[in-house]
């Protein structure tokens, strides 16, 4: 079965680890934000006006090879110096994507040599070619009118409320190999994340749009475990729904999947998820997070048990047979030699 997984950051990496368990997935496909404007990225990107690499090398760390190469390599792509310096706070696997880009390579394949190395169960694509801006209308605290934020960083930390968000440039081209996978796949997650900066602005780019609503895919919707202080603060469960359907109001999803102890009123989770679901669609309430984690996040055997109950309910039969090819967690791609021109 294939699989193709929207996102950026923490919540994309999650989705990966899940997937890489569900004996039925054969083929996973990552597509990832690129409007990273923050920390090591932001100043990869501002330097050498380059893709930021920081949520594409993480989805690769992600389907990194679950063998000696494969933990070496991922180890070693996350690694981030330390001091003071000029490469202080820089990840390893920024700095070695950004020099396969600015060598004048395709970011596709830069994406498919450093997956290569790592022996990637799955491929990883950006969402655009090109870096984006997200810009965003806030309430701000104390103030009548809304106010116009540009920058993913500065979304994300604005104290206030977020009503809408958009692209900078209007309007850009998706990379095409991630509408093809969308439009092959036999199902598609978006989310979970940072809700505002990492999975809305997947519809914000017109041919993905187009592609995640005329895909015969089973769309499934992962919500958030909790909100997010400064993007989401305060938000509900079923708010986050609601900004999602006023983002894109002719997206329909087959399925929405929450944890139970995220849910505290699942009767309005419900109701919330009317106008998204399509006719018959179904919202899952299961326990996906790790209760002995310091943080709030996903559990990875927890998630995948439920997404492999949620796709056998919503895909064919002749749509989950596994691939051969497949052990463990080990995907199809695993040990493809890195490719350059």
């Amino acid at each position: 079965m294939r699989v193709v997984a929207l996102g950026g950051g923490h919540g994309l990496h999650a989705t990966l680890t899940a997937l890489r368990r569900c004996p039925a997935v054969s083929q996973i496909t990552a597509v990832v934000t690129v409007a990273d404007d923050g920390g090591s990225s932001g100043r990869l990107r501002r330097e050498l006006g380059l893709l930021p690499p920081g949520d594409l090398r993480m989805a690769l760390a992600a389907l990194a090879a679950d063998d000696e190469r494969g933990r070496f390599w991922s180890g070693l792509v996350q690694h981030r110096f330390g001091g003071n310096g000029a490469l202080a706070g820089h990840a390893v696997g920024n700095l070695l994507l950004a020099g396969l880009l600015e060598r004048g390579g395709d970011p596709v394949t830069a994406l498919e040599a450093v997956g290569g190395l790592l022996g990637c169960a799955g491929r990883v694509l950006p969402m655009a070619r090109v870096p984006l801006d997200i810009e965003a209308e806030v309430d701000l605290d104390g103030r009548d009118r809304p106010h116009r934020i540009r920058g993913q960083v500065a979304v994300a930390s604005t104290p206030g409320r977020v009503r809408r968000v958009w692209l900078r440039p209007d309007g850009p081209p998706a990379c095409d190999e991630a509408v093809r996978a969308v439009r092959d796949a036999d199902a598609v997650l978006l989310g979970p994340g940072s809700w505002f900066t990492s999975v809305l602005p997947h519809l914000l780019v017109p041919g993905l749009r187009e592609a995640l609503l005329t895909t015969t895919a089973a769309r499934v919707v992962l919500l958030n475990l909790t909100p997010e202080p400064g993007e989401t603060a305060g938000f509900s469960p079923e708010q986050h729904l609601e900004v999602l359907s006023g983002h894109a109001p002719d997206l329909r999803a087959h399925a929405v999947l929450a944890d139970s102890g995220s849910v505290p009123l699942p009767d309005r989770l419900h109701a919330a998820a009317t106008d998204l679901l399509t006719p018959g669609g179904t919202v899952w309430l299961a326990d996906v997070a790790d209760v002995d984690a310091a943080t709030p996040r996903h559990d990875p055997d927890a998630l995948a048990g439920v997404l492999l109950e949620v796709f056998e309910a919503l895909v064919p039969q002749g749509r989950r047979t596994a691939a051969r090819t497949r052990t463990g967690e080990h995907g199809p791609q695993r040990g493809r030699s890195p490719v350059w021109p």
